[in-house]
């Protein structure tokens, strides 16, 4: 049976409650995402919505149930000045409606994240994309699955490099394509083909094996990335600093550096 650091469960039950309270978040988000939206500005001047403190909500009852004492980093109680104290021990990182821009577009493009740190990395990693009812998983040990709304988890795995080049991926709402050439033609990589989506999609695209790459070049937090990336290095792909060195996790005020998402066969 596959365990995780200290007194928390094993990694199959984390899997599979995380499973169940991003779809108890999505639940109230879909409720709310069918009127009024509460769209408001936070002291930085970023959109949230009613959809964001619903969705925390069940997030946090959930995760103090599951694993009571774990600290919680989730995007609204930070932004409310409720930051916890971390130990050094393992701890959750929660987005409970990455990409509310797309939310509030209206698009579907929008997600549910969880994930588990421990030692700096994610190694459980929820991503839900409640208008689509596509649901993809990652943990150490297990290896990622996707499934579609009610169907059976399949298994994802990242794809070796397409010959004609590389599928990159870019966010919807910040890609800077000149910027982005420019990284490419210096790391001598081809691309053939551009997919936008919003929020961790990007992330799971490539775990899946539609697309290769995904450089960020702007500003993100931590609980923006670490759900898709355990989804992706669970489906053999990585995330690292511009450097080369794997994206971690725990470091106040949880803010990432820029980071290069990819397929380790798109190098």
């Amino acid at each position: 049976m596959s365990t995780v650091t200290g007194s928390l469960p094993a990694y199959t039950t984390l899997r599979e409650r995380c499973t169940e309270i991003a779809e108890a978040a999505a639940v109230e988000i879909m409720r709310i995402y069918a009127g009024d939206l509460g769209v408001r500005n936070k002291a930085d001047k970023s959109p949230v919505t009613d959809a964001d403190h619903a969705a925390e909500a069940v997030i946090l009852a959930g995760l103090r149930d599951l694993t009571p004492g774990t600290p919680i980093v989730a995007e609204e109680e930070m932004a409310a000045g409720r930051k916890p104290t971390l130990n050094g021990g393992p701890f959750w990182l929660v987005d409970p409606l990455d990409g509310t821009k797309e939310f509030i577009k209206r698009n579907g493009e929008f997600t549910v994240n969880i994930a588990l740190i421990e030692n700096g990395r994610p190694t459980v990693g929820i991503v839900l994309a409640p208008a689509t009812g596509l649901l993809w998983r990652g943990a150490v040990e297990l290896g990622a699955d996707k499934r579609e709304r009610d169907g059976a988890f399949a298994r994802i795995a990242t794809r070796p490099a397409p010959p004609q080049g590389l599928t990159a991926c870019a966010s919807r709402s910040h890609a800077i394509y000149s910027d982005l050439d420019i990284w490419f033609r210096n790391n001598d990589l081809t691309v053939a083909e551009r997919l936008e989506a919003g929020s961790s999609l990007k992330f799971c695209l490539i775990a899946e094996g539609r697309a290769d790459i995904y450089p960020r070049f702007g500003p993100t937090s931590e609980w923006d990335t670490a759900a898709g990336q355990g989804v992706l290095e669970a489906a053999g792909g990585e995330v690292v600093t511009v450097d080369g060195k794997p994206l971690t996790y725990g470091h106040p005020p949880f803010l990432n550096p820029h980071f290069i998402a990819r397929s380790k066969a798109a190098r």
